[in-house]
Parts: C-alpha cells; sequence; structure tokens
C-alpha cells in the first residue's frame, strides 16, 4: 500500500533551507539528509498533515504553508505523492528537534555535498526556482 506525505520546506532571511539529518536507524533513508514531514493521515489534508508534522517534528507551528509541487515518488520507497510546502520561517519561534540526529540550515549550494535521496534533489531543483 502507498502512502501519500506531506513535508515542509521552511526557509529564513539568508533564503537558507531547513534540512533533518536522518538517523541512522531510521527504517526509511538512514544517514540521509531530508525535510520535515511525513505521512498523511487518513482523513487528513494535505495542508493539515504538514501542520501536524512540524508540530510533531519540530515544536514549530506553520502559519501559511503554500503547496509548491506534488511530487510522484518512486515505487521503490513504497510512497504514493508527497506534496511540497515552503514557508518563511518565523523567528519568534523556538525550534525543537524532536526527529532525527541534527537539523542545520543549509543553501542550496551546500545541499550538492549532502546525502540526500534522489527523489528529494529533483525537489530542491524546483525549490532553487522559487528561492
Amino acid at each position: 500500500m502507498k502512502i501519500d506525505v506531506a513535508i515542509i520546506i521552511l526557509y529564513n532571511e539568508q533564503k537558507r533551507i531547513l534540512l533533518q539529518h536522518r538517523a541512522e536507524t531510521a527504517t526509511r533513508l538512514p544517514g540521509h539528509w531530508a525535510f520535515f514531514g511525513g505521512k498523511i493521515e487518513a482523513g487528513e489534508t494535505p495542508e493539515q498533515a504538514v501542520k501536524r508534522e512540524a508540530q510533531e517534528e519540530l515544536e514549530y507551528v506553520l502559519e501559511a504553508p503554500k503547496e509548491i509541487l506534488m511530487y510522484h515518488l518512486p515505487e521503490k520507497y513504497g510512497l504514493g505523492t508527497m506534496h511540497v510546502f515552503m514557508e518563511k520561517y518565523n523567528s519568534s519561534q523556538k525550534l525543537v528537534l524532536k526527529e532525527g540526529q541534527a537539523m542545520a540550515w543549509k543553501t542550496l549550494a551546500e545541499t550538492r555535498e549532502l546525502k540526500i535521496a534522489e527523489h528529494d534533489k529533483q525537489v530542491l531543483d524546483a525549490v532553487k526556482k522559487i528561492l
């Protein structure tokens, strides 16, 4: 069964994006750098899911996430559609890492040096056109 996911790309004043360094023990993409977000639960819209995931993973309240892309993920991941949202980071809110081994603000150029899944690299290509 395929699952749909919703992810958030938070960006700051310097046009850096927030990435999660996934745990080495993660079932999917261990040790990779990835976006925050996750599975869309039954009865949730993608926007509701991304807001819930940001709260669960970062203790961050999204204000007005904008969906910029729907991406159909490769079959090998057992996933369906990835709904990609963006929002400018509100620095008055503190970020608390609740999932993964680390988080970091990265420029798009810096992401080229990281271990990132191919489908996430394609999302970053779309983000380059927006930032």
